[in-house]
């Protein structure tokens, strides 16, 4: 790859997109996927093993849990030995969680396995907008990021319809061994084929690049940023990966086919959503308006859809709508990672990227099984299910909170109008 390739402002190549992206894509793909099989698996564990709501949300958070705690140190990572290194390292514990998920035999074991999985996909995207830091130059990055996050809403395209498919075909035990395999060559693939390329670090110790988290940590802007960033993207996690699925079923009253045909919808709009948003994000920011701005318009059309499923719509046209407006305006969030890189600069991209990350799958991981618990304190309709009320006091608390964080935004957005706030141009 020639150093004027490179250093093209407008171009995001197509050996870049192949060998340096899209490893990584391939990565984020069954990060994604993983993240959201619980929702189409989630009925044959509950009829295998008999969980609740609360210990289906936990099991299921799991990934989360470990994919948050795991943040800070992946940022670290990142930036001291590079996207290559790391993300094949971390996807052979993802195998090896798959494999301990396919043997498991009770709710504990199930969640240990849950948990393994997410720790090896920690890195799934955030080493992929590394890699976007070093190989695109800053006016294409919110595209190549885009382009990267596709390959995860294939993947939970592919969670869906296709999923249940194959479980009703082979069962979940021997889905979750080919899963496994999988994994491991991903982890081959990216150690393999991904070009190496020297990741600047200053010279800089260890020791000194733990101490500038604080640095991330006190800057105004970013806690300005971050509690919308987290609560908002948070939701979407751990609705579209486990409640949805549950709502279609319970408030809709839609057989696992047909709900697992509109989780493949929704999944679709997310890819659809994330192209679109990547697209227009570049149009605009390319002619001198803030990514930021972009991504709040997205925003009022993520909440907006909430209203929507907080109030019930069960009706085919009004339920479809509400829904795709969901799964296609849900990833707002990646709009502001280039935001951050700019912000804080390349050698701090990767830490600043996982700070954010680090609270925003936390509050996935929150909500993910703060949902079950809430749900679980209603009494079970025929059948086993829940009715509407659970899930309207259930996913309404948390639109209040996502309220709240825009709220927040709102009466600091004063700290994005100083001269050290850049926007990603």
């Amino acid at each position: 790859m020639s150093e004027a390739k490179q250093s093209d402002p407008q171009r995001v190549t197509i050996a870049i997109t192949l060998l340096a992206l899209g490893p990584f894509g391939f990565g984020y793909f069954l990060s994604y996927f993983f993240r959201a099989v619980n929702a189409v698996v989630a009925p044959d564990l509950v009829k295998e093993m008999g969980l609740k709501p609360d210990e289906l949300g936990l099991l299921t958070a799991a990934y989360l849990g470990a994919f948050a705690i795991f943040q800070l140190p992946l940022g670290i990572l990142l930036d001291r030995y590079g996207p290559r290194r790391v993300q094949s390292g971390l996807l052979t514990v993802a195998a090896g969680g798959a494999l301990l998920f396919a043997l498991s035999t009770n709710a504990m074991a199930l969640t240990v396995a849950r948990a393994l999985i997410g720790l090896g996909f920690a890195g799934g995207l955030m080493a992929g907008f590394k890699a976007v830091v070093i190989w695109v130059p800053p006016p294409r990055r919110a595209l190549a990021n885009a382009l990267v996050m596709s390959a995860g809403a294939i993947g939970l395209l592919v969670s869906t319809a296709p999923m249940e498919v194959a479980i009703q075909a082979y069962g979940w035990r021997n889905v979750f061994f080919v899963l496994s395999g999988i994994t491991m060559l991903a982890a081959i693939t990216v150690f393999v084929f991904v070009p190496e390329r020297g990741v600047a670090t200053n010279g800089e110790r260890l020791g000194r690049q733990i101490a500038e988290l604080g640095r991330i940590f006190r800057d105004r802007a970013f806690w300005a940023l971050a509690p919308v960033l987290a609560t908002t993207a948070g939701s979407h996690i751990a609705i579209q990966t486990l409640w949805a699925g549950h709502w279609f079923r319970d408030v809709a009253g839609l057989g696992r086919m047909d709900a697992a045909g509109m989780l493949f919808l929704m999944a679709f709009a997310f890819f659809v959503g994330i192209l679109l948003s990547g697209a227009i994000a570049d149009w605009f920011v390319r002619r001198g308006t803030s990514v930021l701005t972009v991504m709040f318009g997205f925003l009022a059309i993520f909440l907006a859809s909430q209203v929507g499923i907080v109030l019930g719509f069960t009706e085919r046209y009004a339920m479809a709508v509400t829904w795709i407006a969901f799964g296609l305006s849900g990833h707002v969030s990646v709009l502001a990672y280039p935001w951050f890189s700019t912000h804080f600069g390349a050698e701090l991209s990767g830490r600043a990227h996982t700070a954010i990350n680090l609270l925003l799958f936390a509050c996935a991981f929150f909500i993910q099984y703060a949902i079950g618990a809430i749900i679980s304190n209603f009494v079970p309709i025929a059948g086993g299910g829940y009715g509407v009320e659970a899930y309207q006091m259930a996913l309404g608390v948390f639109l209040g909170v996502q309220m709240a964080a825009l709220l927040w935004y709102l009466l600091n957005i004063s700290v994005f109008l100083k001269p050290r706030s850049v926007d990603a141009r």
